[in-house]
């Protein structure tokens, strides 16, 4: 049984620096419901790179495998950190995870219960798409238009 571990060693000042990186981009990332993008349940799925994680409920999580492969894993169990943890852990035997492995998140030891693949391409689509609209300023009415800008 292989862990696979995501947390990494890095020094205060690159701390920081990601964190203002994080947080700026918190401010411009629409939030998506991963759920809305999820497919049907499969049994299992190989993970030879752990490329990150978000938690999405105290049950629930997104696993990204690759760069373009992401799953929905819901757990059961004791699980009450999912949501706050800074490193979580998946298990895995021979690289594949499926619904007898593990998300370990500190003491607690979490089962899968189901495994569903996300649409990557579709949530990247309607990211860019949030994005576009965002940035588009919002009309204004007629009647609060400066007198310049109204049409008789």
């Amino acid at each position: 049984m292989k862990i696979s571990l995501v947390k990494s060693a890095i020094t205060s000042a690159t701390v920081s620096t990601m964190a203002a990186a994080l947080l700026a981009g918190c401010a411009s990332a629409p939030k998506l419901d991963y759920t809305d993008y999820a497919g049907e349940p499969v049994k299992s799925f190989y993970m030879g790179n752990f490329d990150g994680w978000s938690a999405v409920s105290r049950d629930q999580l997104v696993v990204w495998a690759s760069f373009n492969k992401a799953y929905l894993l819901t757990v059961t169990g004791y699980c009450p950190d999912l949501q706050f943890a800074q490193a979580i852990a998946v298990t895995s035997t021979g690289n594949t995870v499926d619904r007898f492995e593990k998300v370990i998140v500190g003491r607690d030891r979490c089962l899968i219960s189901e495994i569903r693949p996300l649409d990557t391409k579709q949530i990247k689509e309607d990211r860019k798409l949030l994005r576009e609209q965002m940035k588009k300023p919002e009309p204004v009415p007629e009647d609060q238009a400066p007198e310049e800008q109204k049409t008789s």
